[in-house]
């Protein structure tokens, strides 16, 4: 895969074109969360493909031998090297907006940082190792007991750097909320949503730190 995503970002503009997104889905080559034309675009290209579950296919052929509830994206990154690069953003700080999601390194480029207690802390690539990230399903689930990880992507004056990142999320169907046995007290600190509504609210939020869970507080 990561051969793959090598070839890919490598391929004209014109050849890359041929997958890009369609109008009001995330699906495909382009930049997610562009919401109007006046904002300032990340420095970086991005291949989503929603990998669970799997279509096209007679479902029972599948269903007999696997059953998979959940559903999982697959977005391929490039941040190609800018001499500037303290003047752009690979990707703006935000957190994930699904539940848990897993971050491959393609190759040894540093540029992931994590929000911790205000600071922006680098986050060295490990060889061989995935890192995990809690998302904001996660958080609104467990009513706050598990946060979710705000971060953003730097850029390499003189590097490309490339990661996979698979985005896990509940089934389609469910209601996105606190679970029941883990408020105290009636205390829900976060909305219930249909999953419908959610995602609408998702793919017409852009990347701002924890924008979409300040949206989804309850007011108390």
């Amino acid at each position: 895969m990561k051969i793959d995503t090598y070839q890919f970002f490598r391929l004209s503009l014109e050849e890359k074109k041929a997958y890009s997104q369609l109008p009001n889905n995330i699906e495909g080559y382009g930049q997610a969360f562009v919401v109007s034309e006046e904002q300032k675009l990340d420095w970086g290209d991005m291949l989503f493909i929603m990998s669970l579950p799997v279509h096209g296919l007679e479902p029972e052929k599948l269903t007999n031998m696997f059953e998979i509830d959940g559903s999982q994206g697959l977005r391929m990154n490039y941040y190609p090297p800018c001499p500037v690069a303290n003047k752009v953003l690979g990707l703006s700080p935000h957190s994930d907006a699904t539940g848990l999601t897993l971050l491959l390194q393609v190759n040894e480029v540093q540029g992931l940082q994590i929000r911790k207690n205000g600071i922006w802390v680098p986050i060295k690539p490990i060889a061989g190792a995935l890192i995990v990230n809690i998302g904001d399903v996660i958080e609104i689930m467990t009513n706050g007991v598990y946060k979710s990880i705000e971060h953003r992507a730097v850029i390499n004056s003189e590097k490309e750097r490339l990661s996979i990142a698979a985005f896990n999320s509940p089934r389609y169907g469910i209601t996105i909320g606190p679970l029941p046995n883990l408020v105290k007290d009636n205390q829900e600190k976060y909305k219930t949503l249909s999953h419908d509504e959610y995602l609408r609210r998702v793919i017409t939020t852009k990347l701002d730190g924890k924008s979409l869970l300040d949206d989804m507080k309850i007011q108390m």
